[in-house]
């Protein structure tokens, strides 16, 4: 069964290995199979669509087999039968055995939480190994959907990311040569969602980590969105002697726009040398989203 969509990117037919709970908020699945033989990626912020399966279905329906015409055989089945698309990041690659990590972020599954949990949420929750899934993602390494492109005369990297983006942001952080200066805030939920992360970078690399609830915010710029205080303290405590700084910021798209206009107009960062992502928006599912678009 050929199984190509537009290059560079493929499907591949995965299932689940195994899974393991990092904190309150979030689970790391492991994949593999066959097909993960032709997956090839650069990593960093490598953004993939995982399919998934309905309650009660063995595997999720997603018409690959219709080529390039797949999206649109796919938005044409039944509500209750076509598979659920989700975007996510690539946290891991291994090779020898083949296999990929994708961390979700649980919301909803909590007891008492005050919305629902997202068909993903309730997915990731009760993966199991064996269960299985559809992935839409690179055949060649360096391709589009990696947005972490700093500019080559880069003296320092700025990240900010909330748990969603936690994922891209680790993997980022993970792969940054030894001579890069980098600062970076990484937002979650639950203090017990806070990871141990390794960079090569370590020699000036300071990770900061803010707990919702915890931190202290201002309302700056037109949406008035929060921004942390320790984002909004002064270019020469958290930034030193930065001349070519190159940001990436990434998560909830309202503070996600806050946040670049906040570089933008208060730092002064050329908005060239920004990378912003919109990972979700407060009140609107991925399909009300993808409606918008």
């Amino acid at each position: 069964m050929t199984t190509a969509a537009a290059a560079p990117f493929r499907f591949f037919s995965l299932q689940v290995v195994r899974t393991r709970r990092l904190g309150p908020s979030l689970v790391r699945v492991t994949f593999a199979g066959d097909d993960l033989r032709a997956f090839h990626s650069d990593g960093r912020d490598q953004s993939l669509s995982l399919f998934l399966p309905h309650p009660g279905q063995t595997e999720p329906a997603v018409p690959i087999e219709r080529g390039d015409g797949w999206w649109q055989a796919w938005r044409e089945l039944p509500d209750d039968v076509r598979a659920v698309m989700r975007s996510y990041t690539l946290r891991a690659l291994r090779r020898d055995p083949d296999e990929i990590d994708i961390d979700f972020v649980l919301h909803g599954v909590e007891p008492g939480a005050i919305a629902p949990a997202g068909p993903a949420s309730r997915w990731a929750s009760r993966a199991a190994a064996g269960d299985r899934v559809v992935l839409l993602g690179p055949a060649i390494a360096d391709n589009r959907a990696i947005r972490f492109r700093p500019p080559e005369d880069t003296d320092l990297v700025v990240i900010w990311a909330d748990e969603t983006a936690v994922p891209a942001a680790s993997a980022i952080l993970e792969r940054l040569p030894a001579t890069t200066r980098v600062r970076a805030w990484l937002e979650v939920g639950h203090a017990d969602d806070i990871q141990d992360l390794v960079t090569e970078a370590d020699t000036d690399a300071e990770i900061t980590w803010l707990v919702r609830g915890e931190v202290p915010h201002c309302l700056e710029g037109v949406g008035g969105a929060p921004i942390p205080m320790a984002l909004a303290a002064p270019w020469e405590d958290r930034l030193p002697d930065a001349r070519a700084p190159y940001v990436w910021i990434a998560g909830e798209s309202g503070r996600v726009k806050e946040l670049r206009r906040h570089f933008v107009g208060k730092r002064g960062i050329d908005r060239r040398r920004i990378t912003f992502v919109g990972y979700w928006r407060h009140g609107l599912s991925e399909e009300q989203l993808r409606e918008q678009e």
